[in-house]
């Protein structure tokens, strides 16, 4: 079994969800959203040209930076995001084939989950973290009674109807790490206002969560 790839240590464990970004859009949403504080970054492969899009956004942030692909259903998806440099691989499902070869090209993967058999059969193939999804369903409550049966170094990120007014609630039952999506892009949003929704997001975060 090829080892798991440890969730990086990450000053704000925010990770920005830019599912329909173009290539041309790529370069200038990256630098507003690492002006602004975050590390990490997923584009989804149902976006236009994502691999494209993918390698522009490694190119365009610095070294350190988690950088990768969503809805990534298949090995096949796991080396074309590995030959363009990107580091991250969340999916919307639990594969374990595809976590397992993620993991042996070195990336940090996040698959996504609801129920316990699910979470359980992700940190068995191998997972970094676990993306409970849709989180806003499950709620913290509903996380927190998943969470009692799963390992305690597992990563726990909560996706799906999260926002930085949501972060108080998760942080009561020990989650830290979001994927923003609809609240952070949305396909055709200028580069200001995607900073300015950013620079929201970074501040909630480090009001609750100390930063």
């Amino acid at each position: 079994m090829t080892h798991p790839v440890s969730w990086p240590s990450l000053k704000r464990s925010l990770v920005a969800i830019l599912r329909g970004i173009k290539p041309e859009e790529t370069a200038e949403t990256i630098n507003a959203l690492i002006d602004a504080g975050f590390e990490a970054i997923e584009i989804p492969l149902n976006s236009p040209d994502p691999f494209r899009s993918i390698q522009i956004a490694v190119e365009t942030a610095p070294q350190g930076c988690l950088i990768g692909a969503g809805t990534v259903l298949n090995t096949g998806d796991v080396d074309r995001l590995a030959n363009v440099g990107g580091t991250l691989m969340v999916s919307p499902n639990v594969e374990p084939d595809v976590i397992a070869h993620a993991a042996s090209r070195g990336m940090v993967t996040m698959p996504g989950v609801f129920t316990p058999t699910e979470a359980l059969s992700a940190v068995k193939a191998g997972a970094s973290g676990l993306k409970f999804f849709p989180a806003s369903v499950l709620g913290p409550s509903g996380i927190a009674a998943i969470r009692a049966v799963l390992p305690p170094q597992i990563e726990i990120g909560a996706v799906g109807g999260v926002s930085h007014d949501s972060y108080s609630d998760y942080r009561t039952v020990g989650v830290r790490t979001f994927g923003l999506g609809s609240s952070l892009y949305k396909p055709g949003m200028s580069a200001a206002e995607i900073a300015k929704r950013a620079r929201l997001a970074v501040e909630a975060y480090d009001d609750v969560y100390g930063v």
